[in-house]
């Protein structure tokens, strides 16, 4: 049995879910600073994979340290997840949490095609981004997979930067009200049976899901980096989840960008 969080006001652990995976643990929150920042606290004392759910963060944040935004309704979980892997071999699970992230949308929506995948670690409704993931290091064999999503009501357009993919929400977007308990459930079943083959059968079977479900395959986009921006034709995810462009200097390789249509 998990010990109760440290930093936030303890709601529960139990899933009225039958198909609550078999080895996950799970704990609901009120508030909290934040469902990652609650991870790293609790992961040595975990003996098994987690989700840390929160119905409201105090401190929420993105990638590269941007602020992200959570109206009331809205989706905030952590999974921890216990491994002893290579860095390289553990931010793939960015890619395994995607499809389970569009599993669980399909599920509680019964909507299949307004969802895509937009690498590397968003989910669009509509072109709209709807749900993001945030991978870190807890240190000492434990990795954080951050899930937020836009259940409720989507950020204001004036704390989204400028060229960025535009928020959405399922509610104001598909007129579905999912509550976050309930859409914990669902992803945490589909991410188990994604992450049973990952481990089994390697990236391979997950790449090709995922590229199934790629928002702008075949199209025009710019992947920047912290560097420089690299404009191309979007035609494939290596086999080590690089971003692969076809530009007028060739192809191109980038391991981390944001990617901009």
């Amino acid at each position: 049995m998990a010990n109760r969080p440290s930093g936030g006001d303890f709601l529960g652990t139990e899933s009225g879910d039958p198909a609550w995976p078999t080895g996950y643990g799970r704990r609901v929150l009120r508030e909290v600073d934040s469902t990652l920042s609650e991870g790293a606290r609790v992961a040595a004392d975990l003996s098994g994979p987690e989700w840390i759910l929160a119905l409201s963060q105090s401190a929420a944040r993105g990638r590269r340290g941007r602020a992200w935004s959570m109206p009331a309704g809205n989706f905030a979980a952590t999974l921890v997840l216990p491994l002893d892997e290579p860095p390289g071999q553990a931010a793939l699970r960015s890619f395994v949490m995607s499809l389970a992230l569009r599993d669980a949308f399909v599920a509680v929506t019964g909507r299949e095609e307004p969802f895509a995948l937009k690498w590397p670690n968003d989910v669009l409704l509509r072109g709209g981004k709807v749900a993001g993931i945030l991978l870190e290091s807890a240190g000492a064999g434990h990795l954080l997979i951050g899930v937020g999503i836009n259940l409720a009501a989507a950020p204001d357009a004036s704390e989204v930067e400028e060229g960025a993919v535009m928020p959405v929400a399922v509610k104001s977007n598909l007129g579905i009200d999912v509550k976050p308990e309930a859409f914990l459930d669902v992803l945490a079943a589909a991410y188990a049976r994604y992450e049973s083959q990952f481990r089994t059968f390697g990236f391979a079977p997950i790449r090709t899901a995922w590229l199934a479900r790629a928002a702008r395959l075949g199209e025009a986009i710019t992947a920047r980096t912290t560097h420089d921006a690299c404009v191309g034709t979007f035609v494939d995810v290596d086999e080590t989840g690089q971003l692969v462009l076809e530009t007028a200097k060739g192809r191109v390789h980038i391991p981390a960008a944001d990617v901009y249509f």
